[in-house]
């Protein structure tokens, strides 16, 4: 907490040393929190302690998590750095030692700053955030950062989005190579139709047992990740006595969803390329 507030104000203003961040006054600190949706009057009061004052109360709150969370992405804010950019690399740099001791760290998804779980955004998720970005898959880089930010604040939510994700994948490589959707629009009908566009059906005779026993595998998982949406997720109506998702089911949907979801990408990809141009 002492990191953050420093990180908010600038640190006090007598100090000789340059400020980790930004030095904010009062009246930008109140436009800060106001941004973040709370309330701060600094009146009489100084600078620093007036912030840690609110920062402890923030903490000390029942939904403390997905408050600091607006805190700590609001600090790190890229556009605040837009003529320092080295500045910003110091700064969360700076947060991220302090962060991590509790499990934590600020990191770049799609051109912002977001706070993480450790553990949280494996490799491939990461890789799938890049594709989706570099390919401007708006809808899947939305569906699937809605799920990263809702892993450990609203796991059912994560887990839709999750689902979401592989049928935004699919139906967006469905456009690209001009195909109607399925008449079956929901996980497993999409994957299966994009599978059969792509010559990734299980059944295909060209293919290698252990591929088909692979692809056969993917299709098991989108069935899975689908039916763990109707029954954990946040997309449709819950009865008495339904059992609440947790953030490691929330995180076994992620990552069953984006390696799924990077492997259509990239086959699609690699057939775009191999294929010649048309005369």
């Amino acid at each position: 907490m002492t990191a953050l507030v420093e990180a908010i104000t600038g640190g006090a203003g007598n100090q000789t040393s340059p400020p980790i961040g930004l030095y904010r006054t009062g009246t930008t600190l109140e436009t800060f929190f106001g941004a973040a949706g709370l309330s701060f009057q600094l009146g009489p009061r100084s600078r620093v302690p007036a912030t840690r004052e609110l920062v402890a109360q923030v903490n000390d709150s029942e939904d403390a998590l997905p408050r600091l969370r607006r805190i700590f992405e609001q600090v790190a804010d890229p556009r605040e750095y837009a003529r320092e950019p080295e500045r910003l690399t110091e700064l969360v740099d700076y947060l991220n030692v302090n962060l991590r001791v509790d499990g934590y760290e600020l990191r770049l998804i799609d051109q912002r700053f977001r706070l993480m779980e450790l553990g949280s955004n494996a490799p491939v998720a990461a890789a799938l955030t890049e594709a989706a970005r570099l390919l401007n898959l708006d809808s899947v880089s939305r569906d699937f950062q809605r799920a990263l930010d809702q892993t450990d604040t609203d796991a059912e939510g994560a887990i839709t989005s999750a689902c979401s994700t592989v049928e935004s994948v699919c139906k967006c490589l469905l456009d690209q190579m001009g195909h109607p959707y399925p008449a079956t629009q929901d996980i497993s009908g999409l994957v299966r139709e994009v599978q059969r566009h792509l010559d990734l059906s299980p059944g295909q005779p060209n293919l290698h047992q252990d591929i088909r026993q692979i692809l056969s595998g993917l299709a098991t998982t989108a069935g899975g990740v689908g039916a763990l949406r109707t029954h954990t997720g946040d997309a449709h109506g819950r009865g008495i006595g339904v059992v609440r998702s947790s953030p490691r089911l929330a995180r076994l949907a992620i990552h069953a969803a984006s390696t799924l979801a990077l492997f259509l990408i990239e086959t699609w990809q690699v057939r775009e390329n191999a294929t010649p141009p048309s005369s």
